[in-house]
């Protein structure tokens, strides 16, 4: 029996639900999401989805709608008619910038993930300093914070780094470490990377991927954007190849290796297609 004042049960409570609400066990799901840019069709119907804590690898060369698909997510362009966005299970008809950060997601472009001149602390918290509680800014806390996730969370035990150091000091799978660590500190629920090991060492590679694993350990997801299946297969849940504006495949890392993983992809590069190879689903 339901008791008095309780929600509907059934076919009555869906009645009663938002109506931008679905069911959605996803954090984030793209669905038939196209992007026309004059003559040119970024992106063809892509059906695109992350888990709530799931690392996804995108792949693609340069034109396949990589960087088109992170500004549609970010609210940075919109896609044309037809599509649907679903981030947390509701429908998002018109994201922008502000509101898809409101709702968690956060980006670290490769070469504007920090600003190199500033030191550690300001870089953590730019744009979102804390304050006292007469509105002042709280250097010590931002100090003493940034010290905290230094050692917490980056892993620093080194006396010669403190909140004080400048960014450009530090090394490049360093500056990746920080611009997650910021993100996360910053309660973000997707955290897209785009190309994070560009031009790193393969020391500094393999330190930029612990960060993106710390990722994965904290609860969140993460789109990890690069062309080099060789450092995204090592992190990644699962992993979709696009190519030229189309989901071009799509595969779960415990069901396909990386040697047949870099096969299919050569298939991509040179048919554009994986011959009728079905995606992998899950």
């Amino acid at each position: 029996m339901t008791r008095p004042g309780a929600p509907p049960a059934g076919r009555d409570a869906r009645k009663q639900r938002e109506p931008d609400a679905v069911d959605a066990p996803d954090l984030l799901r793209l669905t038939g999401i196209s992007k026309t840019f004059g003559e040119v069709q970024a992106l063809q119907g892509v059906d695109f989805r992350v888990g709530r804590n799931e690392i996804v690898g995108v792949l693609g060369d340069n034109g396949a709608g990589k960087s088109t698909l992170i500004k549609i997510i970010t609210g940075y362009h919109r896609p044309d008619r037809g599509g649907e966005i679903v981030i947390d299970g509701r429908r998002v008809a018109d994201l922008t910038v502000a509101r898809a950060r409101a709702l968690g997601i956060e980006t670290v472009y490769q070469e504007k993930a920090l600003a190199d001149k500033q030191s550690l602390w300001r870089n953590i918290f730019m744009g979102r300093e804390l304050v006292t509680a007469l509105g002042l800014l709280d250097l010590g806390r931002m100090r003493r914070e940034t010290r905290r996730l230094m050692s917490e969370e980056m892993g620093f035990t080194s006396a010669a780094v403190t909140p004080d150091t400048a960014v450009r000091t530090m090394s490049g799978g360093e500056r990746q470490g920080v611009a997650i660590v910021r993100a996360l500190y910053f309660q973000a629920r997707l955290i897209i990377l785009d190309e994070p090991t560009m031009g790193l060492s393969v020391s500094e590679t393999q330190k930029a991927l612990d960060f993106v694993r710390g990722i994965k350990r904290a609860g969140k997801a993460c789109i990890f954007i690069d062309h080099n299946v060789f450092h995204v297969y090592p992190v990644a849940d699962r992993i979709v190849v696009l190519d030229r504006g189309r989901v071009a495949g799509e595969f779960r890392k415990a069901g396909v290796t990386l040697e047949e993983l870099t096969r299919r992809l050569q298939q991509v590069a040179q048919t554009g297609s994986l011959d009728g190879t079905p995606a992998a689903q899950g």
